[in-house]
């Protein structure tokens, strides 16, 4: 067999096997949409008024008041609500952030869970949490924003760099 044709089945080989390796990626996607619509964290708040459990995309599922927290004055009430879902919603986009990278992360060289956790560390001026998995009170999570700040009013607000923090 000449060294062009030996050349050429290599090349056809080797093209096959990233086909394959493909394949293999898109199933992953597959697994990993079903992981991530099964995401839930549950926080509570420390003195047990308040309970928030939240979903994929950070989608509130269920919220519970204990009896105690109706005799909470209302407006230390509404803040205790708003800090244990805000820990349920960062928790819940740990977790997300954490089945990206197991699914893509070494493969992309992605830090999807490092760039959440120094997000919500800017957002609320904390240190940088562990991740989720090596926390020992599972799922008390750092907190997200209520709300993102409002974008710049001059035409070069898209070039500031990242879209996933800020530059």
């Amino acid at each position: 067999m000449s060294a062009q044709m030996e050349q050429l089945i290599a090349q056809f080989e080797n093209f096959q096997a990233k086909v394959r390796q493909a394949e293999t990626r898109f199933a992953e996607v597959g697994d990993m949409q079903e992981r991530i619509a099964r995401v839930e964290t549950s926080v509570t708040s420390p003195s047990g008024e308040v309970t928030v459990v939240a979903g994929a995309g950070g989608t509130v599922t269920d919220l519970r008041l204990s009896a105690g927290a109706m005799r909470l004055e209302a407006g230390h009430l509404s803040s205790v609500i708003m800090s244990t879902l805000q820990k349920a919603v960062a928790g819940a986009a740990q977790q997300q952030a954490g089945i990206v990278d197991d699914t893509f992360g070494e493969a992309f060289g992605l830090k999807t869970s490092e760039q959440v956790r120094e997000a919500q560390a800017e957002a609320f001026g904390t240190a940088e949490e562990e991740p989720a998995s090596q926390q020992q009170q599972q799922p008390q999570q750092p907190a997200r924003p209520a709300r993102r700040p409002a974008p710049r009013d001059d035409d070069d607000y898209f070039d500031d760099g990242s879209f996933l923090r800020r530059s």
